[in-house]
């Protein structure tokens, strides 16, 4: 018997057992609980009633026009932020981030329950839907049934082909070479890392480097450029495996980049151990925030803890880390500092630089001054 959920439903909106009722299987990837009612909206629904049913828990079935789909959304999510309330200003730095992480739940929750139905080709019947076979193919893999899926989700899916298909531009790998990510894959749009990691100098005359939590594979592609003759990347993520495979094999680094997993640390030692851990020690939502926050900075400790065991003599590691979580009052230097040390390992030298997203110049976002004062850094860390 098969345990996906689903979801029912009746075309013309009765909840009378006498009429028929459709059903669909259920998919969310922030894993959220498959509606226990729902009904159809179409053009004629107003903002107002799917507002009022959406805070009240109950989906919408959009059988309309993809377009007012869109602006309904439009629509829902400016009651949203009228009825929202702004931090207060006299929250703490930790409060603020959780109020305004709470705030952002409760507005993909509700948007949350705007949904459309994917045929059992992954096809869209809606009036001037796109085609949205191939990006729901490689985000959700073959077709097995109809499905239905939020439409925050499915944009998302949307958005996240054409970042596959047009790639985003990495210049630490030289003029006009793009990494592609994959759907629920961390993009590098922020490249300040990737720059950190292409400008520090190497240990000497590495041949073999790990990196841990590879991504798209981007890092490793970095460090296959500069000339390490074995980059072996992992990750804990299946999508991020075949995306920094094919990104190697893009780049034409297959010979150099050996992707494995799932894992943190692969067997053996090398002489450089590089890791790029989500920078905020907060529960992630969906499988694309895996990699801005780690529960407990279970990846960093990870990483600091299997460091010694994993170098060969002379070797080093490189932790790559964002202080925002110390600006947010999730976590402190001396927390930083103590695991260091706890771990048997000595900080030689550190790189730090500064985000340039333009977000750190939006006033209006309620982390506003946390991200302002961000800073990225390099440690460099050998064992005692």
């Amino acid at each position: 018997m098969s345990t996906t959920p689903t979801i029912s439903w009746s075309e013309d909106g009765s909840a009378r057992p006498d009429q028929p009722t459709r059903s669909a299987h259920w998919h969310s990837e922030s894993a959220m609980p498959p509606p226990r009612r729902v009904v159809v909206a179409d053009d004629s629904t107003k903002a107002a009633t799917a507002y009022q049913l959406a805070c009240e828990g109950t989906a919408l079935l959009w059988r309309g026009d993809f377009h007012n789909a869109r602006q309904l959304l439009r629509a829902m999510s400016r009651r949203i932020d009228r009825k929202s309330n702004p931090v207060r200003p006299d929250a703490t730095a930790a409060e603020s981030f959780h109020l305004h992480r709470r705030a952002r739940g409760h507005r993909a929750r509700v948007l949350g329950r705007l949904l459309v139905l994917l045929a059992d080709d992954h096809s869209l019947t809606l009036r001037r839907a796109p085609d949205v076979r191939r990006a729901c193919t490689e985000a959700y893999g073959p077709p097995r049934g109809d499905r239905a899926v939020s439409l925050t989700e499915l944009l998302g899916v949307i958005g996240a082909h054409q970042w596959r298909e047009k790639g985003v531009e990495v210049p630490a790998l030289g003029d006009g070479v793009r990494i592609h990510p994959h759907y629920g894959v961390f993009s590098p749009v922020r490249g300040e890392y990737v720059d950190l990691v292409a400008r520090t100098p190497l240990p000497a005359h590495p041949r073999t480097a790990f990196d841990l939590g590879t991504g798209t594979g981007v890092l490793a592609a970095v460090l296959a450029r500069r000339g390490v003759a074995h980059v072996l990347a992992t990750d804990i993520g299946p999508r991020a495996l075949v995306c920094a495979r094919e990104n190697a094999d893009r780049l034409g680094l297959a010979d150099r980049i050996e992707v494995t997993g799932p894992a943190l640390y692969p067997e053996g030692r090398a002489d450089l151990v590089v890791c790029n851990p989500p920078w905020l020690p907060a529960r992630p939502t969906s499988t694309v925030e895996q990699g801005v926050y780690d529960p407990d900075g279970t990846m960093l400790h990870g990483f600091l803890h299997g460091l010694a065991d994993h170098l060969h003599p002379g070797g080093e590691g490189w932790l790559v880390l964002s202080d925002l979580a110390e600006h947010l009052g999730l976590r402190t230097r001396a927390d930083l500092l103590t695991a260091i040390t706890t771990a048997g390992l000595h900080v030689t030298d550190r790189l730090d630089t500064s985000p340039h997203h333009p977000r750190i110049h939006d006033t209006t976002d309620p982390l506003h001054s946390a991200r302002a004062a961000e800073v990225t850094s390099l440690w460099r860390l050998t064992p005692d």
